[in-house]
């Protein structure tokens, strides 16, 4: 398990330093997008809409690498002031009971939702948008399949832990 665990981990890690650069991507085209409306007085829906996108690819792909790097918010009310084994003991559960669940309702529920999408070859409403948005939908199930695998990474370090 603890191989897995490794594997599920440094998946996670790459996957999440190369989603770093697209927020320097995202800086670059909303700067881009800011001249072209004030200094040139240009309207890019594409590029705006490409902007969105890029949002929406750095928030989904970077979710199981904020969880792995313990970087999301936590109520920290009593978990500061338990013993070590007992923290693990918390976060076991916390990923059993409520993380990994809600990961898999996710997947499930978003699986119909992009199903539609892509039978229709969803593009943007506006006229000239993104073309392709039935791929940035995509990113719904694949980030629940990313979060429910490093919570159950997470899971076996806190059972592994416990001991």
């Amino acid at each position: 398990m603890a191989r897995l665990s490794r594997f599920i981990d440094r998946c996670n890690l790459g996957l999440g330093r190369a989603t770093a650069w697209l927020t320097l991507l995202m800086a670059l085209a909303t700067a881009a997008v800011v001249a072209l409306r004030y200094v040139f007085s240009q309207n890019t829906i594409l590029l705006q809409e490409g902007v969105n996108a890029l949002h929406g690819l750095v928030l989904m792909l970077g979710i199981a690498y904020t969880l792995l790097e313990r970087g999301h918010v936590r109520v920290d009310i009593l978990h500061s002031r338990l013993a070590e084994r007992r923290r693990h003991a918390v976060d076991a559960f916390g990923h059993a009971v409520f993380l990994l669940p809600v990961a898999a309702l996710i997947l499930l529920t978003s699986l119909p939702y992009v199903a539609q999408s892509w039978r229709v070859a969803e593009g943007s409403a506006e006229v000239g948008g993104l073309p392709g948005v039935y791929l940035l939908k995509t990113l719904i199930p694949v980030m629940a399949v990313l979060l429910f695998a490093q919570g159950l990474s997470e899971l076996i370090k806190a059972l592994g832990k416990r001991k």
